[in-house]
């Protein structure tokens, strides 16, 4: 029988954070470029960007929980939660695939139709493969700390994703597209090449990782006192408040970032900026150009005379955030051991919630304001992603620990559908403020479209961020109070093992 509070191997570590980095190519192309491929490829308004975004979250409320439900009864001699990633690793993929490949001759009302159907099925996929995956980080190991590190790992991959897709997306798409990031010929190769890559690391997860956190012993299978555990559990309902604040201000942010940089900040001042990172060619260096100057054109990621400046700078700025998040959730593990996840948490949110509010103060020139502002936003917030999802199985242990039940994949259910709903509040609301503000292909540099911009992206954005550390008051897992959770939740187990 294996040790349920077992430390993991750098294998298995590894091997488990490769999925999280497939889930992220779907999570940063919602959260950064749906304004950019559905409002400026598409053809939909903002407006109708954000209803859509919105009303597939509310299948979310039914096809989460069933999921977790599904889950938790799966009886495989693979596991409960490890087959999954396997049995979904193709739906995944050819929907993300699907889903940002617009079929030539369809109308522009087929276009839209086209998306919204396609959007939809591919967040079902995404739910039959993140709910269990995310279960599993609460039954290969019961180990606290092993827990903290191996979300640690799971989010240095994570944010190399969003690193690749931040800062390589719109130069690829604008590679493939022949110059124009609103070809859809471009966004198919582009995410085409993501969705590959996607299925092969959920293969190579189910490969590598081993469940061994069991249910009690004689717990049967009770829907409703599954639903009354979480509705009774304290720190989920915080967990649950907070996560469903944090990816509004992500997809609502990541929508205003966007038009933020690539249409109120200068394109003088971009090209300059960009000059100064060195990723300007003129044509005599493109005739005859090095190697370096070669990799970073098969990228796009070259300003050539005469193009736009704000996709490459855009990526720029995107892949320092992402770079500098990963310090942060390597900073996660060893904050957390020594101050507790809750004190390292609401720190980080509130310090991510100020850095956010000041880019108000940005004036159109700020390019490298920004740049400074981009980085400290993700100094503060890169420690609470790892900790997010120790701190869910935190909460399954918390209902083992007072119910003497244990419902990991309905836990972890409940907060995928807050992260979903979230992205979909925030993307709706995104949506519905810039088709306030006027916004469209055609308006997007219109001065009164700018200044809402600026708002959403500052203040607004800020104001977000900074709900989600009043739901953390509310969570009741202190550092001490994990620790005697663990250790009773541990010597339950042993007992109950040689009872056997």
């Amino acid at each position: 029988m294996s040790d349920p509070n077992q430390k993991l191997s750098f294998r298995e570590k590894a091997g488990y954070s490769l999925s999280d980095a497939s889930a992220n190519f779907v999570f940063q192309m919602f959260i950064v470029f749906p304004t950019a491929f559905y409002v400026d490829t598409v053809g939909m308004s903002a407006a109708l960007m954000g209803t859509m975004l919105l009303f597939v979250r509310f299948s979310d409320a039914f096809t989460d929980p069933i999921m977790g439900v599904i889950a938790d009864r799966t009886k495989h001699r693979w596991g409960r939660f490890r087959p999954w990633l396997l049995w979904s690793a193709i739906p995944f993929g050819l929907m993300f695939w699907v889903a940002f490949t617009i079929p030539a001759g369809l109308s522009e009302e087929g276009r839209i139709w086209y998306a919204i159907v396609t959007y939809t099925v591919l967040m079902m996929a995404y739910t039959m493969n993140n709910v269990p995956y995310a279960s599993l980080n609460g039954v290969m190991t019961s180990n606290s700390s092993e827990r903290t590190s191996l979300s640690s790992y799971r989010f240095v991959a994570a944010m190399a994703a969003a690193f690749i897709v931040q800062g390589f997306t719109l130069p690829l798409v604008t590679k493939f597209g022949d110059g124009s990031n609103t070809d859809p010929k471009g966004w198919s190769f582009t995410v085409g090449i993501f969705a590959a890559i996607s299925m092969i690391f959920f293969v190579i997860t189910f490969f590598s990782v081993k469940e061994r956190v069991q249910p009690p012993a004689g717990q049967k299978a009770d829907l409703k006192q599954d639903f009354r555990d979480v509705l009774a559990n304290r720190p989920w309902l915080a967990m649950f408040g907070m996560v469903l604040f944090v990816f509004i201000t992500l997809a609502f942010r990541g929508n205003a970032n966007y038009i933020f940089v690539t249409r109120y900040l200068e394109a003088d001042a971009m090209r300059t900026f960009v000059e100064q990172m060195g990723l300007t060619a003129t044509a005599a260096a493109m005739e005859a150009p090095g190697l370096g100057l070669r990799i970073l054109d098969l990228f796009g990621m070259v300003v050539k005379p005469g193009a736009d400046p704000s996709a490459v700078g855009f990526s720029v700025l995107n892949m320092t955030g992402s770079l500098v998040q990963i310090l942060g959730v390597l900073s996660a593990k060893p904050l957390a051991d020594r101050f507790g996840k809750k004190a390292v948490f609401m720190v980080g949110l509130f310090g991510a919630a100020v850095f956010q509010s000041m880019h108000f103060l940005v004036p159109t020139d700020g390019v490298w304001t920004v740049f400074v502002l981009t980085i400290l936003v993700n100094l503060s917030y890169g420690p609470t992603i790892p900790l997010l999802w120790a701190m869910i199985a935190d909460c399954a242990d918390w209902s083992e620990w007072r119910n003497h039940r244990r419902s990991t994949g309905f836990v972890f259910a409940g907060m995928v559908f807050a992260l979903k709903a979230g992205l979909g509040f925030g993307g709706a609301i995104a949506g519905w403020m810039l088709a306030y503000y006027g916004y469209s292909a055609a308006t997007a540099n219109d001065p009164d479209v700018l200044v809402g911009v600026r708002h959403m992206v500052s203040f607004m954005s800020g104001g977000l961020f900074f709900v989600g550390v009043l739901f953390m008051f509310r969570y009741p897992i202190s550092k001490r109070v994990a620790l005697q959770m663990s250790d009773e939740l541990d010597q339950r187990r042993q007992a109950a093992a040689a009872s056997t």
